[in-house]
């Protein structure tokens, strides 16, 4: 499927009229129409056109009564094109109101385009002109006595397929010019969420899933823990081989808690050369040992500066949430950790005391 032939009704740009509330308007603005010309088909002694019209009328109101109720909006998108498919079909071959109601034609390509997919409005669109093609020719006038002139046909036929085909173009613009915002929208949504270095997670996104963690260990009692680690001796590699290096060591890091950890986890960059690893539903233990492995990973690889390798460790403080303490407290340990980690040598993983605030009842 072409990116411009997208199902994009569920998605919205600011000020774009929902299809949904699109169709109701059209429907309220028919259905009064529809009452209208019905009686003056009545009035010119038409015996089946005004019943025609007011089932029109009452089909495109049970639609809309339809999806009031159910919020089913493919079904009430459905049920409309199909309805007004039928009704202008009704209308050029019956050629109502003296033959000119075959002008409300006009409006079902912009219609169609617009409230479904591109290639259900080419459908419906060329199968519209091979229709009243057929209807205008020789064929048409045996079966249908059609009241059209000659002029009058070349000129709807022409006109007809000048508007379908502009439709068709301005619909490949619009639906274009909707996903590159929808694209555009998803980036800037990425770049709030994410480190642009790294690729992980920054510290407010790590923040909020915190949050929603800790909210669901109220609800649950499920503990997790996080791992907050930093790289050793940092800036003496910033200092001794240029910051792009030390850009290296730090996507090198970020590459490894990748490799390591498990796809519920969510990995971030807590700042500089610091990271922050959320372990949902893990105990000490278990924390402990990804800890671990993240470690000695990371001390197997090297980053290549100045024609020489250079090994890059970690230091990783490690803290399990416990009683009722706050997320605020869970970090403040993890970082006590971390500190003496760093202090007993670095390289080195440290898991913090448990909290002195109590369980909860």
């Amino acid at each position: 499927m072409k990116p411009a032939d997208t199902d994009l009704s569920q998605y919205r740009v600011k000020g774009e009229i929902p299809i949904p509330t699109l169709i109701g308007w059209l429907t309220l603005a028919a259905v009064p129409l529809l009452i209208l010309f019905a009686y003056r088909s009545s009035l010119r002694g038409d015996p089946l056109t005004p019943i025609l019209l007011l089932v029109f009328a009452g089909l495109l109101a049970a639609n809309g009564l339809i999806y009031l109720l159910t919020r089913h909006s493919t079904l009430q998108r459905r049920g409309f094109i199909t309805v007004i498919t039928v009704l202008f079909t009704y209308l050029a071959v019956r050629a109502v109101e003296d033959g000119s109601a075959i002008i409300w034609l006009f409006a079902y390509p912009p219609i169609i385009f617009y409230i479904s997919q591109a290639r259900v409005g080419v459908l419906a669109c060329s199968g519209g002109l091979a229709a009243v093609a057929l209807l205008f020719s020789p064929l048409g006038d045996l079966v249908f006595d059609s009241p059209y002139s000659t002029s009058f046909r070349l000129t709807m036929l022409a006109v007809l397929a000048f508007e379908m085909s502009t439709c068709y173009v301005l619909d490949q613009s619009r639906r274009r010019s909707k996903l590159s915002l929808l694209k555009l929208a998803r980036e800037f949504e990425y770049a709030a969420k994410h480190d642009a270095l790294t690729g992980l997670a920054n510290r407010r996104e790590v923040m909020a899933q915190l949050d929603s963690e800790y909210q669901r260990y109220l609800r649950n009692a499920r503990e997790f823990s996080v791992l907050l680690m930093d790289i050793d001796l940092f800036k003496s590699v910033n200092d001794n081989y240029g910051h792009h290096v030390g850009d290296e060591m730090i996507v090198l890091v970020a590459t490894t808690l990748r490799e390591q950890c498990r796809k519920v986890d969510t990995l971030a960059r807590w700042g500089g050369e610091e990271y922050l690893v959320l372990l949902p539903e893990t105990g000490t233990a278990e924390a402990v040992q990804t800890a671990n492995r993240i470690r000695e990973s990371v001390g197997s690889k090297t980053i290549n500066a100045e024609e020489q390798a250079i090994a890059a460790t970690i230091s990783v403080g490690v803290a399990t949430i416990s009683g009722s303490e706050s997320v605020d407290r869970l970090l403040q340990r993890a970082d006590e950790a971390l500190y003496r980690a760093k202090t007993l040598g670095r390289n080195t993983v440290c898991h913090a005391e448990s909290s002195a605030v109590p369980e909860p009842a």
